[in-house]
């Protein structure tokens, strides 16, 4: 394993195939695996008793933790309490069905609703928001087993600073996405200075032809660098650096642009 200033990970889509295989692929190239997990009526990608076991034993042969993105189709800042229990309750299910995983953390989105556009929210939507966003992480955090650190609110299309008093109230941990950084236009340094005391995981990802999680060959190479010194002066554990990208020609492709940042 190649040494950076971070624990080197990414998805557990690079090879088209299930999770398992991947994990196997994967195993010994990375030190850290991002479990996608989403269950719908139509497909579910929800690991069985027998598949976590083996998780667990490729986890304790290679050295590696999973970091488990809760699901994408959670509304946890709905402003309707049925609609943030039932996203609480996806979150625990997934919750309950790793814990016997080595984990780095839980990943979780913000999000008010399916297609809502938090950037329009007026000053009293936004309260809204954050106020319901506290009833869930009321609720998440209730008897889940977990300290509250172990959860990574994660920076979307608008401004991180209208949750953040949310995740400082309630202890959570950030995942900064410096991929939605960069496609978004938000300032990375500044978020850096800001964020990353309180980051366990990183998502890094480029854009090309308008579309972000591509390989890191398409990430800006100043913000690739800018990340990558932060790291290096970075105090306590060294942090999950995942590459967030779904094919292997992205992760090999992402893998010898980081050869410069090695040793």
């Amino acid at each position: 394993m190649k040494q950076y200033p971070f624990r080197l990970g990414t998805s557990s889509y690079i090879i088209p195939d299930d999770i398992l295989p991947n994990v196997r692929y994967l195993a010994g190239k990375v030190e850290d695996i991002e479990l996608v997990l989403f269950e719908s009526d139509e497909f579910s990608n929800l690991p069985s008793p027998e598949v976590i076991r083996e998780l667990v034993e490729l986890a304790g042969e290679h050295g590696l933790t999973y970091s488990v993105h809760l699901p994408l189709d959670v509304y946890l800042g709905s402003p309707f309490r049925d609609e943030r229990e039932r996203s609480v309750g996806k979150c625990r299910r997934i919750i309950d069905l790793t814990e016997a995983l080595p984990k780095s953390a839980f990943v979780m989105h913000f999000e008010a609703g399916k297609g809502v556009d938090i950037n329009a929210f007026f000053d009293e939507e936004r309260q809204i928001f954050v106020e319901s966003l506290g009833d869930s992480a009321r609720m998440l955090l209730d008897g889940c087993g977990h300290p509250p650190e172990m959860f990574c609110a994660e920076n979307l299309n608008y401004p991180f600073e209208i949750v953040w008093p949310v995740v400082e109230t309630f202890g959570f941990s950030v995942t900064l996405d410096v991929g939605h950084l960069e496609y978004y236009g938000f300032p990375t340094a500044d978020y850096l200075d800001r964020y990353l005391s309180r980051t366990k995981v990183l998502h890094m990802h480029g854009t090309t032809d308008g579309r972000d999680h591509n390989s890191l060959a398409y990430m800006n190479p100043k913000a690739l660098d800018m990340v990558v010194e932060a790291l290096r002066k970075a105090e306590g554990e060294p942090k999950v650096f995942t590459l967030e990208i779904f094919s292997e020609a992205d992760f090999l492709s992402s893998v010898e642009t980081l050869e410069w940042f090695r040793g």
